[in-house]
């Protein structure tokens, strides 16, 4: 057998080989009930997973380097606080996969431009970037778990899911 058909047999096991392989790890299926609110304790630092009032899944997370109270601003470092709505999925995050959380409203934005400010925003539920290195309250005011938790979270909820975030 030759050298050049050796490497095409090779080549062409390889692409079998990965393509029986599925979906990459991060993307998993879920075909559980749906997730219909989402809500997150800020003070006992959990986020849990509910199908009506069945609580599904809960984690624990991390949040904004400046934990208590609303996000009122830009830099602020806090997680808002608040009913809101997830707005966009986002697979190709720097933090893993993630979730876009509908901050500012309307009431945001005014109480902010009120104190000559911007409202901020890029608020998700996200996993951990590639150097992480476990510190408590690093984000800039998300909602922080770890990359495999993440994962099931990505799996199980949907654009336009209620989010709400008590203090």
């Amino acid at each position: 057998m030759t050298l050049t058909r050796r490497f095409a047999i090779l080549g062409a096991l390889g692409a079998f080989l990965s393509a029986c392989a599925g979906k990459p790890a991060r993307f998993l299926t879920y075909d559980g009930p749906p997730v219909t609110r989402i809500q997150v304790f800020k003070t006992q630092r959990i986020i849990q997973l509910l199908h009506k009032n069945q609580l599904l899944k809960q984690y624990n997370m991390e949040m904004g380097f400046t934990p208590d109270g609303h996000k009122v601003f830009e830099g602020d470092g806090r997680t808002p606080e608040g009913a809101y709505l997830i707005d966009r999925r986002n697979p190709n995050s720097r933090f893993h996969l993630s979730l876009g959380i509908s901050y500012p409203n309307s009431r945001d934005i005014a109480a902010a431009r009120a104190l000559g400010k911007e409202p901020g925003g890029d608020i998700f539920i996200h996993g951990t970037p590639q150097n992480y290195l476990g510190e408590k309250d690093w984000t800039w005011g998300c909602i922080a778990v770890t990359n495999a938790e993440m994962e099931e979270i990505y799996a199980m909820v949907s654009k336009g899911t209620q989010i709400f975030i008590y203090p």
